[in-house]
């Protein structure tokens, strides 16, 4: 199949510099890859459930350039994203024999290209990676910026590296496969970026969702980029989340503590992050910083993309528990990502009592 003509969304940090590619028909495309570093291996990365659908292709597509292209199949699921399963990635390199030159390619979702990217910034110190998300929240957001990691018991993304890949390729033609549960899970970090970075986008959000729900190309393409084209943006002026990229974890806090308190994979991240946005939103009301029509018109949206609005009822003390362990938490102070009125984020702190009243009221 010929690629119609990506959109090019820049990243440029400085020290390295890359692009991310969103169009249709990319991954079974040579012309895709050719600008990529030469090796004399390929290790492409994926998970049960994507591989039948697009290892296949990809493969096919990688031996135009590479001599060797192998292909090592994880099991799905966020309860995988642990030291043991990315040990079967530096296992598969080492038994093949991989060098520096080697270069690995991350075909999935969140969780696959999290690891991948880990495994790379770890394998002989740092090889090349390439991310080619298959999942919508994937596309928008894990896969730009460099955040590689894993999950630890006591926390979500605890341990991990900032690690650039060479190429983020977003091909729209995968998210047709994409189950509706896992599209709502995209779409809640689509949403994200209205409230602390652009209103513009958040109205348009709202005009085209039934569009976005339906998996209209066009829709999807425009929410991606502009999604995109935010976090390079946000990634370009704070790579390694020393202030400014903390917003981007609007949500996240609440959301890391719901995803930790059930277990891991029970809920998606996205309709944890969709939820935490809703409580985030009320404390930020709390705090005096947005007021309630406000909070109403988001908690609308956030519902009408197919994401739960009322947290489980896990405890407030359990909630508190795993908030204390988040990155943004400073000397056991919990710290939120809150909005400063519609279109602007700030990372802040909140009485204990707040917060457990927030809980309180946003939790069925």
């Amino acid at each position: 199949m010929q690629p119609t003509q990506p959109i090019t969304v820049p990243i440029q940090l400085g020290h390295t510099n890359y692009s991310i590619l969103i169009g249709k028909g990319l991954i079974g495309a040579p012309s895709t890859w050719e600008k990529l570093p030469n090796s004399s291996l390929a290790l492409i990365v994926t998970n049960s459930t994507v591989a039948p659908l697009y290892a296949a292709t990809l493969k096919t597509a990688l031996q135009e350039k590479y001599p060797r292209v192998l292909t090592l199949c994880l099991p799905d699921g966020e309860s995988f994203k642990t030291f043991e399963t990315l040990n079967l990635i530096f296992d598969q390199l080492l038994k093949a024999g991989a060098d520096r030159k080697a270069i690995l390619f991350a075909l999935g979702g969140g969780v696959v290209g999290d690891m991948t990217g880990f495994a790379a910034a770890c394998f002989m110190r740092g090889v090349a990676f390439v991310q080619v998300p298959t999942t919508l929240l994937a596309q928008v957001d894990s896969s730009v910026g460099g955040k590689t990691g894993i999950n630890h018991p006591l926390g979500k993304n605890m341990i991990g590296a900032f690690y650039q890949p060479e190429l983020v390729v977003c091909d729209l033609d995968v998210l047709q496969t994409l189950p509706n549960r896992e599209l709502s899970a995209g779409l809640a970090e689509i949403i994200k970026y209205g409230p602390i970075a652009d209103m513009t986008f958040l109205q348009w959000i709202e005009n085209n969702l039934n569009a976005l729900m339906s998996k209209d190309v066009s829709a999807l393409a425009y929410a991606v980029q502009r999604s995109c084209e935010i976090k390079a943006r946000v990634v370009g002026a704070d790579e390694k989340e020393g202030g400014l990229r903390a917003i981007l974890n609007f949500g996240h806090t609440f959301g890391h503590a719901i995803e930790a308190g059930l277990g891991y994979g029970v809920w998606l991240h996205g309709e944890a992050v969709g939820c935490g946005m809703v409580m985030a939103t009320h404390l930020s009301c709390r705090l005096g910083l947005v007021d309630e029509v406000f909070v109403n018109r988001l908690t609308t949206l956030i519902a009408r993309a197919g994401l739960p609005v009322k947290g489980p009822r896990l405890g407030g003390d359990v909630y508190l528990e795993h908030m204390r362990l988040d990155k943004k938490a400073q000397a056991g102070e919990i710290r939120f990502v809150l909005l400063n009125g519609p279109g602007q984020a700030v990372v802040m702190g909140a009485q204990d009592r707040l917060i457990t009243e927030v809980i309180e009221k946003c939790c069925s």
